[in-house]
C-alpha cells in the first residue's frame, strides 16, 4: 500500500486535514443535493474565470477531462492541482514536488485512508450549482494554501539537518 511521506503526513496532521475536509464533505452531500439536482453537465470558462478569480490560473485538459492548475515554484517545492468534477462531485488532486521528485499526487479523499486506515473514507463534495461549486473549491483551495505554508515551514534551515 501507498504511504504517505513523513514530511506530507505531518503538514496535513497540522493544519487538522482530516477534521477540515469532512467538514466540507458533510456540508456539500447527498442530502443537501440529490442525485437528481447535480450540476453534471458545466460550462469550463464559468470554472476558469471563477478559479482564476482565487487567484489560480488553470487550463482545461479535454482529452482527460479534468482542469490543470498551473504549477506554482515556493522555495524547493513545486506545487500544483487537478480539479476532476464527475457527475455533480469534487474531486482534487493536490500535487507536491520536490526536485522533480513526485512526493504527493493523489486525490485528497486518499489522505484519509492513508492517515486514520483503508476504510476510513470521506466521501466526494457534491455539488448542485456554480455557487455550490465555487464554495467547494474556495474551501479545499484555503486548506491547501495552509498545507503548502506548513510544509514550506518544515524544510530544513541547511543541508545537515536533513540527513
Amino acid at each position: 500500500m501507498i504511504e504517505l511521506k513523513p514530511i506530507i503526513k505531518n503538514a496535513l496532521l497540522k493544519i487538522d486535514f482530516i477534521k477540515r475536509y469532512e467538514q466540507i464533505s458533510a456540508l456539500y452531500d447527498a442530502k443537501r443535493t440529490p442525485s437528481g439536482e447535480r450540476l453534471r453537465y458545466f460550462d469550463g470558462e464559468i470554472i476558469i474565470d471563477s478559479i482564476a478569480q482565487l487567484g489560480y490560473k488553470i487550463t482545461f485538459e479535454p482529452k482527460e477531462k479534468y482542469f490543470r492548475m498551473k504549477e506554482v515554484q515556493l522555495k524547493e517545492y513545486t506545487f500544483g492541482a487537478n480539479i476532476i468534477l464527475d457527475n455533480g462531485m469534487v474531486d482534487i488532486v493536490w500535487i507536491v514536488k520536490k526536485d522533480n521528485e513526485l512526493l504527493l499526487g493523489l486525490p485528497i479523499g486518499e489522505y484519509s485512508r492513508l492517515m486514520v486506515n483503508v476504510d476510513y473514507r470521506i466521501k466526494k463534495p457534491i455539488f448542485g450549482t456554480y455557487e455550490d461549486l465555487d464554495d467547494i473549491v474556495c474551501r479545499i483551495f484555503a486548506i491547501f494554501e495552509d498545507f503548502k505554508l506548513e510544509l514550506l515551514k518544515a524544510i530544513p534551515t541547511t543541508r545537515t539537518e536533513m540527513s
